[in-house]
């Protein structure tokens, strides 16, 4: 007996799902997320793209920088993600130290996120060495996400968290990284925090998806950190960061609430409880011995 029509699964997206909104200029959502609850909630919203960034380390490791966190902890936090989505493509930040010494070092740390994880694609940051290990992850089968402007694993290096490109001849060497990522095979890139008349120069000269965070509107998509539009982390917060809530205040509304309720008694309550036969009551207490 029929119970009415089944709803269709919704199809997991594809790296040609991609190509296919760049090409009919329709803008890609990514966000990142680091747990199955946020994993949950990006699938729900419907976004394109979610990236567990390594900006875990500070989001939610609380580390005071990306550099440290490990392969092992980014391999938990990917995992949990995955278990919570279905639809959008998972792609994971190699962190620092996992992928620069060589080509083997940067296949053996891609291969084993996609096989612990299940992830769909690995990210790395910079230009220079890092273009050649793209080509080599790629060659392993493995799609590549590249990454250029502020690049967070080597803040120390360009002067901190600041704008990249800022003249014209560090702009024309933002373009070359990222036409030699794009020559590596990558599939995509990710621009931070590059000037808005930089990203429209360079973006007609790419073939690519090019999502920007702090570059401008010209990109193909945009990327925001999980904790930072939802007002959840309490750390400093770029210019380019929109916050579409304040949740760090509610949250933390909410605990005081509960825990005021905890000592003045006011929880838990009587419909927060089990209850038990009155029968068995009187059992019990006559086994006690009263």
């Amino acid at each position: 007996m029929s119970t009415g029509p089944t709803a269709t699964p919704a199809r997991r997206r594809t790296f040609a799902d991609l190509a296919a909104q760049k090409a009919a200029g329709d803008p890609i959502a990514m966000v990142t997320a680091y747990d199955y609850p946020s994993a949950q909630i990006a699938e729900a919203a419907g976004v394109d793209v979610v990236l567990v960034g390594d900006s875990g380390a500070m989001t939610v490791l609380g580390y005071d920088s990306t550099v440290p966190i490990t392969v092992d902890e980014m391999l938990v936090l990917t995992s949990a993600v995955r278990r919570g989505l279905s639809t959008p493509l998972l792609i994971a930040d190699l962190p620092f130290g996992s992928y620069e010494g060589s080509d083997e070092q940067a296949v053996a740390t891609a291969q084993r996120f996609v096989k612990t994880t299940g992830c769909d694609g690995v990210k790395i940051e910079r230009g220079g060495t890092s273009v050649q290990r793209a080509r080599a992850i790629v060659a392993a089968g493995i799609p590549v996400m590249g990454h250029i402007g502020l690049t967070p694993q080597t803040a120390a290096t360009i002067g901190g968290y600041r704008s990249q490109g800022r003249t014209a001849d560090e702009a024309v060497t933002l373009l070359e990284s990222a036409r030699a990522l794009e020559e590596a095979g990558c599939f995509a890139l990710v621009f931070e925090a590059i000037p808005t008349a930089v990203t429209d120069a360079i973006m007609p000269r790419l073939s690519v998806p090019v999502i920007g965070i702090g570059a401008g509107p010209g990109t193909d998509g945009q990327v925001l950190v999980f904790h930072d539009l939802l007002g959840i982390y309490d750390g400093h917060a770029a210019r380019f960061v929109k916050r579409y809530a304040e949740l760090r205040g509610e949250m933390i509304a909410a605990v005081t609430a509960y825990a005021e309720d905890v000592r003045s008694g006011r929880y838990p309550e009587e419909e927060h409880g089990y209850g038990m036969p009155e029968a068995e009551v009187t059992r019990l207490h006559e086994l006690l011995g009263g």
